[in-house]
């Protein structure tokens, strides 16, 4: 590898404008990494400093604490794009780990390739999509994920793995569980449909298209997809689940509870009180969502300088409070659904301190 670059190092940055929902105090170093030798200068700071490092994308999935963060943050910066046909009905496309996830959709819908459009308007970069198994309405990441490569934090040597060696599955991966702070995603390689036909099963967006007829209308193509990807993000704003710098809602991490996967026979009695349930594989996914609500949480409701979107029950925001005032919340609504429903939600934003 190359001889690393100098590096800024940055003293004292507040890390809430880093972030979507705005939380959290300051970094003790920061640095803005756009290459391989300026991650590997930055990891070199700070073992040589006896430092701590966390590694930040886009700050959608993130919560700092008030306190901040210790050690060395890093911000991913790798940009490039790259495509190549593979065959007559697959196209490769590498995407570094700082580009914007939701530009490459918007890139890969325009084109007409398959495989992305359902999860249009997520918020954050390429390089979280692989250790979330980042997914959205039926479609996930795993799905068209080729290859992805990595660097090693202390070996600071690159490695790829394959689709399988990732081991993912819902909303997680190897980067997330075993390997987790293991490794730094640099690129990721995904493969895509041309001429492809829109992956669309949730009633919400076929609802959006028209109905089942209107989707049938739509065939496959360049203009279906874009029908797909606007559908998508229609319904999404309608969450305050895209982000707009005019919605006080979009102050948020998204999602902050993971759908519950249950199995069937757990799933029943929900199913009965009239909770939505949809496959996953031989088990169900409830709609973390439906269980807050009828735990007693409604949309809106605010608890000091926190509370729940006006428009989306999964979603926390920040109404001008604390870190503290978010987590406080938020494990309480955890137990009253555990109380009432005997469920643990899983908190998807990571808490780093």
């Amino acid at each position: 590898m190359d001889k690393a670059a100098p590096l800024r190092l940055r003293r004292n940055v507040h890390l809430a404008p880093f972030t979507t929902i705005g939380l959290g105090g300051p970094a003790a170093y920061f640095a803005d990494c756009a290459n391989e030798q300026e991650l590997v200068a930055a990891l070199a700071a700070a073992a040589n400093r006896g430092l701590p490092v966390h590694i930040l994308g886009g700050g959608s999935n993130t919560i700092f604490t008030d306190t901040g963060y210790p050690g060395l943050v890093i911000r991913l910066a790798l940009r490039g794009v790259s495509w190549q046909t593979q065959s007559k009905s697959t196209v490769l496309v590498t995407a570094r780990a700082g580009e914007m996830w939701d530009d490459l959709v918007a890139a890969a819908v325009t084109q007409g390739l398959a495989g992305f459009e359902c999860m249009s308007g997520i918020p954050g970069l390429v390089g979280a999509t692989p250790i979330q198994n980042v997914g959205a309405y039926g479609q996930d990441v795993s799905q068209s994920i080729v290859s992805v490569a990595a660097m090693n934090r202390v070996s600071v040597q690159k490695q790829e793995f394959t689709n399988a060696d990732c081991a993912f599955s819902y909303r997680s991966s190897r980067f997330k569980e075993e390997d987790r702070g293991t490794y730094i995603i640099t690129d990721v390689t995904y493969q895509l449909q041309t001429n492809g036909q829109p992956a669309v099963i949730y009633p919400q967006i076929i609802n959006e298209l028209g109905g089942q007829q209107a989707l049938a209308r739509l065939g496959r193509g360049p203009a279906a997809l874009q029908a797909v990807r606007q559908a998508v993000l229609t319904v999404r704003r309608r969450k305050s689940m895209v982000l707009d710098g005019h919605d006080p809602n979009t102050r948020s991490c998204g999602s902050f509870f993971v759908n519950p996967i249950l199995d069937l026979a757990a799933a029943a009695p929900l199913q009965q009180r009239g909770a939505p349930a949809y496959p996953a594989g031989n088990k169900v996914k409830i709609p973390a969502a439906w269980l807050i609500e009828h735990a007693g949480y409604s949309k809106g409701y605010r608890r000091g300088g926190v509370g729940i979107s006006a428009n989306h029950p999964l979603a926390l925001v920040n109404l001008g409070g604390t870190a503290a005032e978010l987590l406080a919340l938020a494990e309480e609504i955890q137990q009253r659904v555990l109380v009432k429903y005997g469920i643990m939600l899983e908190r998807e934003p990571n808490l780093v301190s």
